[in-house]
């Protein structure tokens, strides 16, 4: 029996996809604030064996549901406390979407579709940054596309695929475990609007069951939401609300930015096929308005309609449609609070790209490319700029990270950016030839690959090493030497990391706070202070008697009595205690 052609699909996706995801994953310290937080409160749950009620710094945390970290902690337990474990779940997740829109867009639109949409969604530079770090977007996104894949073959297959239906409310049940509301918010919006458009709401009615489907979803999301109610009352209901609709009405933690903020994110983050994704969207919300002026809704989506995949493209354009104005909307913004509509994204751009690959006369082939080549030459650029640009901003960045001015971008972003300019004009002189068209996708897709891997094995590294990774590793000697009763204090700017390396409770004096530090020093135990070493001037006069215990590249050490010992080389995890496991 001959092999099918597609058999190779799937191996080059995840070969390809995983390269992207996986390596390296554990070779940069853990970033603050989210990356930290995640990790530690996942890290605490191992420890204290309390897997109902997340913490930070042994305080509760209701800022996220539990899910995500429920699933990093049995990483922990497989595998240990480390940055690679912490992060794990992110690129698993992030392959199991490929693998899923693979999947879904092979029974819709065949094999060679969806060998070009899946490229697309894990190829672009915010779905490689998604499933790298660890947070729990790479979760949230994978639940509610499953959602929404899941009520699209509901709704439009023959009745023995009708099971699917089930699905679509499982999926938004698992996303609300994992991010809150926001996880039953996208599929509803993305749902509505596309039923919306194609005046399908009576179809949904009938096929949807979405009374029982409701109850499912309560039954499997609500247990958790009512055993932390339960726990801790009115504490727990104020906080999530002013951290979901909380983020919608104010912005929090300093993450705003005008409602134009998510066009250059998605311009450059769906990078190199938001020119696509652009010129498709534009033509299907165009075809719809002309299909609802002349012939009708089953020209395009309804019920009687024989053409799924302009049905599809529509229903994409839904999906991102509602989900970008929803967050622009929203006046808490962070780049990756729009990937969920990034398989959405991919959808229309492998549509366009199937068009214009087979049809040469093909409208918007210019303007596609146009876009590309700008967004292209923008980013190298940038990129090629970078030890000009850190050098005009050194003095910014040095009040996060104090010795930036001995640090040099190197040649990680330089050539990233050589690859970029070049596979930009390269891709452009092929996209614009009609008998070439078909390389420009791969010389873009090899260009974007590359750069990415530079970044992550050249530059990465040395940004770990000289920012990241001084006071975490001052962090890890002052744990290594606390016991249960003793103090560990920062003193200046906190990152959550640094309570995971110590793998201690610790204690946060701001610069103005400074009778809290002496206060601190009246305990009995052990007390070992991390902080930016231009601050230590600034320290009571109490802390003068204080040791010196290390100093590295900007941070300092100090202790009130001598350190006993290091950590061995390298810092294994610590024990797993036997209550994590029910024994």
């Amino acid at each position: 029996m001959k092999r099918p052609r597609h058999w190779f699909h799937l191996p080059v996706l995840i070969l390809l996809c995983g390269l992207l995801f996986f390596s390296g994953l554990g070779n940069l310290g853990l970033t603050d604030r989210d990356e930290g937080s995640n990790a530690e409160a996942a890290r605490e749950m191992v420890e204290s064996g309390d897997w109902m009620s997340p913490t930070l710094n042994y305080e509760p945390r209701f800022a996220k549901p539990a899910f995500t970290y429920w699933i990093m902690s049995v990483i922990y337990l497989i595998f240990g406390v480390n940055e690679l474990s912490a992060r794990l779940h992110a690129a698993l997740f992030g392959l199991l979407l490929i693998v899923l829109h693979y999947a879904f867009l092979a029974k819709i639109r065949g094999p060679g579709f969806a060998f070009i949409g899946s490229l697309m969604l894990g190829l672009n530079i915010e779905m490689v940054a998604i499933s790298r770090v660890a947070l729990t977007d790479s979760v949230l996104i994978f639940f509610t596309t499953l959602s929404l894949y899941a009520f699209w073959l509901g709704l439009y297959h023959e009745e023995r695929s009708r099971s699917w239906i089930w699905v679509f409310y499982v999926g938004m049940a698992f996303a609300t475990l994992t991010k809150g509301p926001v996880g039953l918010l996208i599929p509803v919006l993305a749902v509505a609007t596309y039923l919306t458009m194609s005046r399908q709401w009576r179809d949904f009615g009938r096929r949807g069951h979405p009374l029982l489907g409701s109850i499912i979803t309560i039954a499997l999301a609500l247990p958790w939401y009512a055993g932390m109610l339960w726990l801790h009352g009115e504490r727990y209901t104020t906080s999530a609300q002013a951290d979901t609709v909380g983020r919608f009405f104010s912005m929090i933690g300093g993450h705003g930015g005008t409602i134009l903020f998510y066009v250059p994110i998605l311009l450059f983050g769906f990078f190199p096929w938001s020119g696509f994704m652009a010129v498709r969207l534009w033509q299907t919300v165009k075809d719809w308005r002309a299909s609802l002026r002349s012939q009708g809704i089953n020209a395009i989506g309804g019920g009687a309609c024989s053409d799924r995949s302009s049905a599809l493209d529509l229903f994409a354009a839904a999906w991102l449609l509602s989900l970008f104005v929803f967050f622009s909307l929203s006046a808490t913004r962070l780049p990756h609070y729009i990937g969920p509509l990034f398989p959405a994204a991919s959808i229309l751009a492998a549509s366009f790209w199937y068009r214009a690959t087979s049809d040469i006369r093909s409208p918007g082939v210019a303007a596609a490319f146009g876009i590309f080549t700008v967004a292209g030459y923008l980013l190298g650029l940038t990129l090629l700029s970078a030890p000009y640009l850190y050098a005009t901003f050194v003095s910014v960045v040095e009040k996060e990270f104090p010795l930036a001015q001995d640090y040099s971008p190197g040649l990680g972003p330089i050539l990233a950016g050589v690859l970029l300019v070049g596979g930009t004009a390269l891709a452009h002189a092929f996209g614009r030839s009609d008998t070439k068209r078909p390389g420009a996708f791969w010389i873009a897709a090899a260009s974007l690959t590359l750069a990415l891997l530079m970044i992550i094995h050249i530059t990465l590294p040395q940004f770990h090493q000289n920012f990241i990774s001084p006071p975490q590793t001052l962090a890890t000697i002052a744990g290594y030497n606390l016991g249960r009763d003793d103090r560990f204090i920062t003193y200046g700017p906190h990152k959550p990391s640094w309570t995971f390396y110590a793998r201690h409770k610790t204690i946060v004096i701001r610069p103005g706070e400074e009778e809290k530090l002496t206060s601190n020093l009246e305990h009995s135990g052990r007390t070992i202070v991390l902080l930016p070493t231009r601050l230590r001037s600034k320290l009571p006069i109490e802390t003068e008697h204080m040791e010196l215990l290390l100093e590295r590249k900007g941070y300092t050490l100090l202790a009130d009595r001598a350190m006993v010992k290091l950590p061995p080389k390298p810092a294994g995890p610590p024990p797993i205690p036997d209550h994590a496991f029910g024994r």
